[in-house]
């Protein structure tokens, strides 16, 4: 009995020991069979997340290259920007420069205008001074011959009454000085000339040193026992006494001038230039 269970035992581990080697290489050859499989399935189930992997980094790839793209937009537009500044500048350089150009223009024309006023200002100046020269040229001309006139008539004697000749021969005796010295007094003595003044053009063309005139046949009145003549207008009225040194006919013979001096008007004699008589002028 023991003997068979020694036997079953022996036998069962035989085989026992010859099936395990042989399950072990079919499951050897089954796990080989399945690892390809796996593999396969492993690589099955890489490849989305590969794929996956890639679209998200196109996605990227595409983004950055969109950002990129924008960046670039964004620049191409500032510098449009940039272009279009500098354009609009330019533009407005170039129409401040026009500007300041017809400003010029307008200021050089302004100027030229002036200036052409200026001209044509002096050249009417100038001929007004022409036209007030030969003005005045005639004048002194007209009076050069006027005086003439007057000193031929003058120089003729014209014919006077008796009675004429008697009146004035004793209105000027009667004012002759007998003390010139004592008798005489100037304007500054007697407080100041207070009498008509004659213009200065009238003056100048007719009175001075260089206008010299006779007494004899000018108007001739006597009032309040002095001797008064008129000559050019103007009747001139003797103030002072003539002295006695002159000769007894000088205002028939002499040739006399009136002057204004030491603020006051006076008649000299050219035959005594050293002796002014004061006189009084009114119209």
């Amino acid at each position: 009995m023991n003997a068979i269970k020694i036997t079953s035992t022996a036998i069962l581990s035989l085989l026992l020991g010859i099936a395990a080697p042989a399950y072990a290489q079919h499951e050897q050859q089954d796990q080989k069979q399945d690892r390809p499989e796996q593999q396969q399935s492993k690589q099955e189930q890489a490849k989305p997340q590969q794929e996956h992997g890639q679209q998200q980094q196109q996605q990227q790839d595409q983004k950055q290259q969109h950002a990129q793209q924008q960046q670039q937009q964004d620049r191409n537009e500032q510098q449009h920007a940039q272009q279009q500044q500098q354009q609009q500048d330019q533009k407005q350089q170039h129409a401040q420069q026009q500007q300041q150009q017809q400003n010029q223009k307008q200021q050089h024309t302004q100027q030229q205008q002036q200036l052409d006023q200026k001209q044509q200002h002096a050249q009417q100046q100038q001929q007004l001074d022409q036209k007030q020269q030969h003005a005045q040229q005639q004048q002194q001309l007209d009076q050069k011959q006027q005086h003439a006139q007057q000193q031929q008539r003058g120089n003729e004697h014209p014919q006077r009454t008796q009675e004429e000749q008697r009146v004035q021969q004793s209105a000027w005796q009667d004012h002759r000085s007998q003390h010139w010295n004592s008798d005489h007094r100037n304007w500054q003595q007697r407080g100041g000339y207070n009498g008509y003044r004659m213009p200065d053009d009238r003056y100048r063309g007719y009175f001075g040193q260089d206008h010299g005139f006779r007494i004899y046949g000018l108007p001739f009145l006597v009032v309040g026992g002095y001797p008064r003549f008129q000559y050019e207008g103007y009747w001139i009225s003797l103030v002072d006494p003539w002295p006695e040194a002159w000769g007894n006919d000088w205002y028939d013979n002499d040739d006399v001038y009136v002057t204004y001096a030491d603020n006051g008007y006076y008649l000299y004699n050219r035959r005594y230039p050293n002796v002014g008589i004061a006189i009084s002028i009114s119209m």
